[in-house]
């Protein structure tokens, strides 16, 4: 058996991975979130690590919220990059390889070409300089794999697709942007790669490779065309107005394109990656059964 632990499990991505576990019967898992596990406790975290010895480490802890780090800097910095300095540590004292997942929002947006892992990086806010902060400080492990995702939505937690439902039920009428262009995520597959790519490490080493690496689903869309998308998906007829960002005043600055390019991530482990719109309209019933809407 191969023994892999979870970071953050009560989240999107860690709810997904706990579905998705029941097709790999030679992992075994061991889900942790803060009440369970504080990774920013170091001494916990070596006392945890010794204790467990797993193989694999998967942090899918994260402070997420984008606005508000611009108001709480220090909580995001603890937890998008001083936990990672801690975990990358410790999991090198134990021989646990390490698997992080990052974002899109470590670039700023002014490509007009989907960004590749070798681009330079450039944060706008808070949230995306203490994520590329994790990232270096994971990759001090030389055993780490660092995922960047982007526009991440499942069926659990809170996320814009069930935002987008529950709004397009409550009104006529909804203002959406259409100047933010990116790839939507299902972390139901997002999941999937991740036990994927362990399994496949956990019978033979060499198929881990280091390395930052790119995963969204193919396809590109802007918010607008995925609210339209979502509405379908879900029978709504609410009417969707598109609109520009300045129209939004948020505290935080977006990119407005954050394409991800996964040719490396395809070639390396020879994934094929469905589109998001094909993931889209598996997921919103699931979604809508989940949470007994009708």
């Amino acid at each position: 058996m191969t023994k892999i632990v979870v970071t953050g499990a009560n989240g999107q991505l860690g709810s997904e991975i706990r579905m998705a576990a029941g097709s790999f019967p030679t992992l075994e898992i061991l889900y942790t979130d803060y009440d369970t596990l504080d990774i920013t406790d170091e001494g916990a975290l070596e006392g945890f690590l010794e204790r467990e010895r797993p193989d694999f480490l998967v942090n899918c802890a994260a402070y997420t919220a984008v606005d508000r780090a611009e108001e709480e800097p220090d909580m995001a910095l603890e937890l998008n990059a001083r936990a990672p300095l801690l975990l990358a540590r410790r999991c090198l004292a134990t021989g646990t390889r390490l698997m992080h997942i990052s974002t899109d929002y470590v670039f700023d947006g002014s490509s007009s070409r989907p960004y590749t892992e070798d681009d330079p990086v450039s944060p706008l806010g808070v949230y995306g300089r203490t994520k590329r902060e994790g990232e270096v400080n994971c990759l001090l492990h030389p055993q780490s794999v660092i995922l960047r995702t982007s526009w991440l939505y499942s069926r659990f937690g809170g996320n814009f697709v069930k935002t987008m439902l529950r709004l397009g039920r409550e009104k006529s009428t909804l203002k959406v942007v259409f100047d933010q262009i990116g790839s939507p995520t299902c972390a139901a597959d997002l999941a999937g790669v991740i036990l994927l790519l362990i399994d496949r490490a956990g019978s033979d080493p060499s198929a881990w490779v280091p390395g930052i690496y790119h995963y969204s689903n193919e396809g590109v869309c802007s918010w607008y065309d995925f609210t339209l998308a979502i509405h379908r998906a879900a029978g709504i007829s609410c009417c969707v107005d598109p609109v520009e960002s300045k129209d939004f005043v948020t505290l935080a600055a977006r990119p407005h394109y954050s394409v991800l390019n996964k040719a490396k991530i395809k070639s390396v482990f020879g994934l094929k990656i469905p589109h998001w719109l094909e993931s889209l309209e598996k997921t919103v019933p699931e979604i809508l059964k989940r949470e007994n809407i009708q």
